[in-house]
């Protein structure tokens, strides 16, 4: 069996990991990740500045000062959905990382995480350019944390080049290329459209995958 097919075997088998809530959450923890989706369904058919704390509040059957016993306002629940979600990629990440997948294999899974969380977790929002919104401390702690998620894919592009899984090329911009693409998902998604979101993580893992493999 070939490098590829059987980092594709493995993939499989691992299963998809970059959605869900994280296991033995307490109640609290629970209700504020319903808060957060709810926000990112509100700023996909609003946007950040349109979606109101009472509209979000209302999809859970919530009054508004119930929610502020959770987010003390909006931009708190925004720097939460980035932080929600980048606690996700970088458990993905820091999973793929210490397993014994292939460059491919490893780089497939990340992409399938990195689409199912913005499709599943995020339900298509934009949130990823949103970041204007937020102040200058939840800016930074959030460009940090996003730095961590884009250079340990530059990491797992760079180790195909160097085994030969991949073709000879600029690791960096190769991983900003892949991330470009997933980032450009929320302005093109429709909830309402014909694709799943495993189709699309499929696509979006197959086409970018065998893009950079050896010819």
């Amino acid at each position: 069996m070939t490098s590829q097919s059987t980092a594709a075997a493995q993939s499989r088998q691992l299963g998809r990991r970059g959605a869900g809530k994280p296991r033995n959450l307490d109640t609290n923890a629970a209700t504020r990740i319903d808060i957060l989706r709810s926000a990112a369904k509100a700023f996909r058919r609003l946007g950040y500045h349109g979606a109101t704390v009472e509209q979000i509040a209302a999809a859970l059957h919530m009054k508004k000062g119930n929610l502020y016993y959770y987010f003390r306002n909006k931009e708190e629940i925004l720097f939460a959905c980035h932080q929600y979600s980048l606690d996700l990629l970088l458990q993905l990440l820091a999973d793929v990382e210490q397993s014994n997948l292939y460059p491919d294999g490893k780089l497939r899974k990340l992409i399938l995480g990195g689409v199912h969380m913005i499709l599943d977790e995020l339900h298509g929002t934009a949130l990823f350019m949103d970041l204007e919104a937020l102040s200058p401390p939840h800016l930074k702690a959030v460009i940090a944390r996003r730095d961590l998620f884009d250079r340990g894919i530059r990491r797992v592009v760079q180790a195909g080049i160097k085994d030969g899984t991949f073709a000879p090329g600029n690791a960096k911009l190769l991983s900003f290329a892949i991330l470009g693409a997933l980032n450009w998902i929320p302005r093109w998604f429709d909830p309402a459209g014909p694709s799943s979101s495993d189709e699309i993580a499929d696509q979006f893992a197959d086409y970018l995958v065998t893009g950079l493999r050896q010819t």
